[in-house]
């Protein structure tokens, strides 16, 4: 090996020595800085022929564990939605109020069932009269509360599609224009380019469920849940949805659907979206919100009709018209939004004594409630066949005896029939009213659960992420001390080597 190959093998260490300790220098500054990742110098031996000839040192290069990258980036997305459900569903719960403080919807249905049998003991008491009208205008009351919040909820989670959609196409464009720089290798510094556009796919993983496939030469390719491929077009937005007022009546979809659906590139995916923010408004506006909807709705519809078939019409539409038919599908019927417009009738409300008496007479049916006469003028003031009626059968299992009320809908709900409650409804309308309170609940408390375990699992692949892919500045003070070595050692051969050219030159002279 000659003098001068040996020279220019220690230059190029010094070189590359120089270039990692300024890199280490880097990642040192920049060791708080978010969503900076560590850098390394990657360095290769060159070799000419069968001669080594130094050391080659190429571009900054991030050192990302991308599995745990990977993992990090599809969380997101599930603590996003988490939260935006929890949200959401908080506001009904405070509507049903809180179980076990007895101002649920179902408590509320007992009140009026405890009304009625203090009624009975004293029916001509205009006291317990009025104290059962009372517990009516509670349960009504309670119906208004949980379905102003289902609407406020529903009409919540419309306004979010719209504004994770003009989210999501913001993150899209900068990802977009990030990896058409990372292309075109124009940039000199890749690395920082990269946690741009990471940091853009973080955000857009918020609102989409996404899996970020990245390529060779700075390529990428995002892929939404239900294998949804997202365009990359900094100049055009690719996703859209248009904003709308929501009543119970609207859905989207086939076949009369009004509510907008999400598009890409004018092409309907709302129904391959999941997960994210986006993901999690369309499930709530089109499914969770609408079920609920219904089955609030029901508890009004039921209410009223077993009433109104044992003698008393102690609720009424907002009109006072006749009720809808809950023996009739729920889909295309008068059924939606009962429970907002439910009204104590206005025969009831001017005489409570009506309570006692009843409001109409009842003809026996097959399978139905049996004849009833209501008490006329100046009648019994011990009368209590209308009570008994109410707390056996409008309250009960049974229209008559031996005959059971026709079972509650479970299924074909929603105002396009599609949905169906997720559990079996019980025989009266204080069981089923119950079932639906805890139902409701649940489902914030599930969300609560699944927010709360997607948190803690985020904090601790944000830490794996951060240990393995971020800076260590003690370890990069020790990679310091390395690198001093070895920048000294190079420094020794190039003075061994000038000592050599000394001598012989000495010699030539």
């Amino acid at each position: 090996m000659s003098l001068n190959l040996a020279l220019g093998i220690a230059c190029s260490g010094l070189a590359a020595v120089q270039r990692s300790l300024a890199q280490t220098s880097q990642n040192i500054a920049n060791a708080d800085t978010p969503g900076y990742t560590r850098r390394t110098v990657p360095q290769q031996a060159v070799d000419i022929g069968e001669m080594p000839a130094g050391l080659r040192s190429g571009a900054a290069q991030r050192a990302v564990d991308t599995a745990v990258q990977l993992q990090l980036e599809r969380n997101r997305g599930a603590v996003a939605a988490a939260k935006a459900r929890e949200a959401l569903l908080q506001g009904i719960e405070q509507a049903h109020g809180a179980t076990g403080d007895g101002a649920t919807l179902g408590d509320a249905v007992g009140a009026l069932a405890g009304a009625f049998t203090s009624l009975r003991v004293t029916p001509a008491d205009a006291g317990q009269q009025r104290a059962v009208l009372t517990a009516a205008e509670t349960v009504t009351t309670r119906l208004h509360d949980v379905s102003a919040a289902i609407g406020a909820a529903r009409q919540q989670a419309q306004d979010g599609m719209v504004q994770e959609v003009a989210a999501a196409n913001a993150a899209l464009r900068r990802i977009a224009g990030l990896t058409l720089q990372l292309r075109s290798g124009e940039s000199g510094d890749a690395a920082a380019l990269e946690d741009q556009r990471d940091a853009a796919i973080a955000s857009l993983g918020e609102s989409l469920d996404i899996q970020a496939i990245r390529k060779p030469g700075g390529d990428l390719l995002l892929v939404a849940s239900g294998g949804v491929v997202l365009p990359l077009d900094p100049r055009h937005d690719v996703l859209a949805v248009a904003p709308a007022t929501v009543t119970p009546d609207t859905y989207h979809g086939p076949p009369a659907g009004t509510l907008p659906g999400v598009t890409l590139n004018g092409i309907d995916v709302t129904a391959q979206l999941a997960g994210g923010r986006l993901g999690e408004y369309v499930a709530l506006r089109d499914r969770t919100l609408p079920r609920y909807q219904a089955e609030t709705d029901l508890v009004a519809a039921n209410l009223a009709d077993r009433f109104g078939r044992e003698g008393l019409a102690l609720f009424t539409d907002a009109d006072g018209t006749t009720l809808p038919d809950p023996s009739q599908p729920y889909a295309g019927s008068t059924q939606p939004g009962l429970a907002a417009r439910l009204r104590i009738g206005a025969a009831v409300a001017a005489d409570p004594g009506l309570l006692r008496d009843g409001t109409h007479a009842v003809a026996a049916s097959p399978g139905g409630p049996d004849a009833f006469t209501p008490n006329p003028p100046g009648g019994p003031a011990g009368f209590t066949t209308l009570v008994d009626r109410v707390l056996k059968h409008s309250l009960g299992r049974e229209a008559a005896p031996g005959s059971p009320w026709p079972p509650i809908a479970s299924a074909g709900l929603g105002p396009d029939g599609s949905l169906a409650s997720p559990f079996v409804p019980g025989g009266t309308i204080a069981d089923y009213a119950g079932a639906v309170t805890t139902a409701q609940l649940g489902d914030r408390a599930a969300a609560t659960t699944a927010k709360d375990s997607a948190t803690a699992l985020q904090t601790a692949l944000e830490a794996r992420f951060a240990a393995r892919s971020g800076v260590d500045v003690d370890a990069e003070m020790a990679g310091m001390v390395t690198l001093q070595n070895a920048y000294a050692a190079n420094a020794r051969v190039i003075g061994t080597l000038q000592s050599m050219w000394d001598a012989l030159l000495g010699a030539v002279r």
